[in-house]
């Protein structure tokens, strides 16, 4: 039996939209889903169970920070990424290449893999795509991810086209390391902004055979009307039958580009971090609650949301807490933030569903466009 099923349920009959559900070991989902980021273990200043309660379902760790601190022979003695987060729902872990390839010129990349020195203290390191499987599986997640570079934006497509090949025999590499069958293995479909790199990369992972697929290379620095472009013509090389992730994206008009091209799984650490820097995501667009004009506004921070933060408090509460460096306001604010995308993805199912997605997409941008108060 594989480590995950997915099933494909409706596609839109005017986008490409799609809702499907995806059962893995430790629970199922419908998707599209947003998945919160854990970096460390945990979803910052937010509890598994206030997760649960904003709408999380599946969440992802990282493994390249997992191995550095505390270490994934620690994790997997003591029973597992499940069982030392406290978080009983699926798992997904990346596969530590963008957090590598991050540090710049503290990492060398060869055919063997990456050499790279620690940001905690400066450390040699070395991560092949053998042992990124293995710390994944010592992790214990439902679904890893398959090591790959990721090419920087701009860059020739020389090197992107090197890079993408090299990712490839990686992705072999990975699928033949991999031991557990308890676990997914998806592979990450590389080539920049070049259609035919990306679809010679997702015919390539194809013959391979993944679990999923997943869309690297986006969110790196092009214009966002560059990565919208990149995913629309990317969706159609990917199978249908398997789930279809976008790594890293996470603006709420990305998201709903990203479900229009056809993809299924998103993630990125924007409703967490803006979260923790003050500012709020609306049905009406972002609100930074730091401004004055918010001092003595009785109104929740969004009126239309029914989430545990604007049931019970005031945009001029929340600015008090920020401005007095209140840990309340962090915890606050993201638990807005992430029940505002786990419900935009909810309803977003639930268009999908009803065969409306074209509509709700419009009505999303017009209600943004025409309301003003959430600046």
């Amino acid at each position: 039996m594989p480590a995950i099923t997915f099933d494909l349920i409706k596609t839109c009959s005017v986008s490409s939209a799609r809702l499907g559900s995806l059962t893995t070991p430790h629970g199922s989902f419908e998707t599209p889903i947003f998945m919160p980021v854990g970096t460390q273990a945990t979803v910052k200043a937010m509890t598994p169970e206030e997760l649960v309660q904003a709408g999380s379902r599946i969440i992802l760790a990282n493994t390249y920070h997992l191995y550095m601190r505390p270490g994934h022979e620690l994790v997997a003695r003591l029973g597992g990424l499940h069982k030392f987060m406290h978080w009983d729902g699926p798992i997904l872990t990346d596969s530590g290449g963008f957090q590598v390839f991050s540090l710049g010129e503290l990492r060398k990349i060869t055919e063997d893999g990456v050499k790279f020195q620690s940001h905690l203290d400066g450390s040699y390191h070395f991560i092949s795509p053998e042992t990124s499987i293995a710390i994944q599986e010592a992790l214990g997640s439902d679904i890893m991810m398959c090591f790959d570079e990721c090419p920087p934006y701009p860059a020739d497509y020389a090197y992107v086209a090197r890079s993408m090949e090299m990712t490839t025999r990686w992705a072999l590499r990975c699928k033949n390391a991999k031991r557990r069958d308890d676990q997914a293995l998806f592979g990450i479909v590389q080539g920049g902004m070049m259609p035919e790199l990306r679809e010679r990369s997702a015919a390539a992972l194809q013959e391979i055979g993944f679990d999923g697929y997943a869309l690297g290379g986006v969110s790196v620095g092009e214009e966002k009307a560059l990565m919208h472009e990149v995913m629309q013509f990317s969706a159609p090389f990917f199978p249908a039958d398997k789930p279809r992730y976008v790594m890293g994206i996470g603006a709420p008009e990305d998201l709903i580009e990203g479900i229009n091209a056809g993809f299924d799984m998103f993630d990125c650490v924007m409703p967490t971090r803006n979260a923790r820097n003050g500012m709020v995501f609306t049905s009406f667009g972002r609100l930074n609650i730091k401004g004055a004009r918010y001092a003595e506004d009785t109104l929740p921070i969004d009126p239309e949301c029914d989430c545990y933060v604007c049931r019970n408090y005031s945009r001029a509460y929340l600015r008090h807490l920020f401005r007095s460096g209140e840990i309340l306001a962090s915890r606050l604010n993201t638990w807005h933030n992430l029940h505002y995308y786990l419900s935009l993805m909810s309803a977003a199912r639930k268009a999908i569903a009803e065969d409306r997605f074209p509509r709700f997409r419009q009505e999303f941008y017009k209600k943004r466009s025409t309301t003003d108060g959430c600046t």
